[in-house]
């Protein structure tokens, strides 16, 4: 395949490779990725392989327990290069590809798929949502990670503090329009900085396009930051951070063949 396929995170994947490093950011570490592999719920008595869609530098792969097999595609050949360099065991694999493009992948159907901290970043999730449900055995889950679409929402959302009840609380100024958001890597640098792309849709959207690809819904998850706030403000920071989740997990399930 091309090394050539267009995605804004080849122009920051230096930086994205330098915050994730191995084990992952702090969030991955203490969040997403204890999380994420509670929801695949691997058997160890049966084999196991996941297909990890826009995987970027591959750091679930870093993760898996050592009896499961791993295929990991993304867009950026600047991040395959970078999850290539990573040891990794010889069952694991990585594709420089499109994947909201027909992936030509010479391997059986997979147990298992993921798609983490990357749908924000996709216009046409429809297309990836196919893709999976094309490589996926029946019944095989499809586990889904995102900044939630419901309070994370990119210059639509933002913290207030309401001073005469002293909280702090979420402003939304828009949920329901689709949009598409430039964001810089290095706000500091202003419009010197390298840019990536947010694309935000509704909830509604994600399950009907679920729907559509052949996947039906078997549980959504919210997860909240662990972080801890001292100080004055701690107590309302504190509260606020435990009302609002940072990330929506969706897990799906292939329908079995009538």
């Amino acid at each position: 395949m091309k090394r050539s396929s267009p995605t804004s995170w080849q122009k920051v994947g230096k930086w994205y490779n330098e915050s994730v490093g191995e084990t992952g950011h702090y969030y991955h570490q203490s969040i997403i990725i204890p999380n994420v592999l509670k929801l695949l719920n691997f058997s160890e008595s049966l084999s196991n392989c996941v297909l990890d869609l826009a995987c970027g530098q591959g750091v679930l792969s870093r993760h898996l327990p050592p009896h499961v097999s791993y295929f990991g595609v993304d867009a950026a050949a600047s991040l395959i290069d970078a999850a290539k360099q990573y040891r990794h065991p010889n069952i694991h694999q990585f594709l420089q590809a499109d994947i909201t493009q027909k992936l030509l992948l010479k391997h059986p159907p997979f147990t298992h798929a993921t798609l983490i901290l990357a749908l924000q970043n996709i216009e046409n999730p429809l297309a990836v949502f196919k893709n999976a449900n094309h490589h996926l055995q029946p019944g095989a889950s499809f586990v889904i990670v995102l900044n939630h679409p419901c309070f994370r929402i990119p210059r639509q959302s933002s913290w207030k503090i309401d001073e005469e009840n002293k909280i702090q609380y979420r402003r939304i100024d828009r949920y329901m329009s689709p949009m598409k958001i430039p964001i810089q890597a290095h706000p500091s640098k202003g419009k010197q900085s390298a840019q990536s792309v947010s694309f935000h849709y509704p909830l509604a959207d994600f399950s009907r396009w679920l729907n559509e690809a052949g996947f039906t819904i078997d549980l959504i998850e919210e997860w909240c930051s662990d972080k801890v706030s001292e100080g004055g403000a701690a107590k309302m920071e504190n509260r606020s951070r435990q009302e609002f989740p940072l990330f929506m997990a969706l897990l799906a399930r292939k329908k079995e063949r009538l």
